[in-house]
């Protein structure tokens, strides 16, 4: 099965349950990142407070594999605490460029340490300085005091490595469902919906209406 036929099995009614929705990720990223302006990889990610009141923000995607799709944060930032309250989240990946988005929902876990550590050394410097400079979502006085801060840091860790603050880390989007749509003429739209009971079970093919 050649990966630029994917897209055809999927909406092929007989043949659709032959699809691996993570090869068929990989299609559809491959083609968006050939058209859209920049930032391919930005997703929506939707997580629920402690009262039920769900959230949602623009994050980037900077790592994924067979598992699933890996974001990096401040743990102790809000997003950061709802997961560990709530570890379920639903994404989007939205490409306006070809007209096709991918629904994302499932559970989150910690990356490692070894593989958080690697991606933070792939940073820019002003990045790393700034992830430590940066009491993300709290309540901030002004704008100076945050420069202030990160000129601080920037001068303790002059002519130095930074490191990863231990609070800084990923968590990686383990799906449970994935949904992938491409638009239709009339908006007739193709959607076709991968789902397991469990992160160990194998897919299953389902066609909605649009």
């Amino acid at each position: 099965m050649h990966k630029e036929n994917l897209t055809e099995i999927i909406f092929d009614d007989e043949n659709n349950n032959k699809v691996n929705p993570f090869d068929l990720f990989e299609e559809w990223y491959e083609l968006a990142e050939k058209n859209e302006n920049k930032y391919a990889n930005a997703l929506s990610f939707a997580t629920v407070d402690k009262e039920g009141m769900p959230d949602n923000r623009i994050l980037l995607m900077n790592g994924r594999d067979r598992r699933g799709f890996v974001v990096y944060m401040n743990l102790n930032s809000a997003k950061g605490e709802q997961l560990r309250n709530n570890p379920k989240v639903a994404a989007v990946f939205y490409w306006k460029s070809i007209n096709r988005q991918i629904r994302i929902r499932g559970y989150v876990e910690l990356v490692s340490d070894k593989e958080a550590d690697e991606y933070f050394a792939t940073r820019p410097r002003g990045s790393q300085i700034g992830a430590h400079a940066s009491d993300q979502s709290k309540i901030l006085k002004s704008r100076a005091q945050l420069l202030e801060k990160n000129k601080e840091i920037a001068k303790k860790y002059e002519n130095k490595p930074v490191p990863r603050p231990k609070y800084w880390s990923g968590f990686r989007i383990i799906p449970l469902e994935m949904e992938f749509w491409k638009d239709g003429e009339f908006r007739l739209h193709d959607r076709i919906l991968f789902k397991r009971t469990n992160i160990n079970a194998p897919f299953t093919t389902i066609r909605l209406n649009p």
